[in-house]
């Protein structure tokens, strides 16, 4: 069963900066795209940011100039860099996972095009 584990969390003031990582085991041979998604309380997850294996990246407008996703390939690892954090950019971030198909770096990947795993989040609270 794929793991995905999400780090880098916590609580910072208003103009701080945190470093969020994710990675996915079992993934090391795999295209994919992978997404940070946010939630706050009572209110609907939302979009973050996208990176995929071809380095095409997207992010929200509310973040762009802000935030930066990049990956270190060699460590399987993807980075959601957060600067100039606001108070409105606390909530619970999760990192998700897509399998797009293919197969990479001259393995073979097990997932069919469309599956996705989760992490379970971790919780990043800015104070003004």
């Amino acid at each position: 069963q794929v793991q995905v584990t999400e780090s880098g969390g916590g609580s910072v003031q208003s103009g701080g900066s945190l470093r969020l990582s994710c990675t996915a085991s079992d993934f090391y041979y795999c295209s994919y795209d992978l997404t940070w998604f946010r939630q706050s309380p009572g209110k609907e997850r939302e979009f973050v940011s996208q990176i995929d294996t071809d380095a095409n990246t997207n992010s929200a407008e509310s973040v762009k100039g802000r935030f930066t996703i990049f990956q270190d390939s060699a460590k399987n690892m993807t980075y959601l860099q957060m600067n100039s954090l606001k108070p409105e950019d606390t909530a619970m971030y999760y990192c998700k996972i897509r399998s797009r198909g293919g197969n990479w770096r001259g393995g073979y990947c097990p997932w069919y095009y469309g599956m996705e795993y989760w992490g379970k989040g971790v919780l990043v609270t800015v104070s003004s």
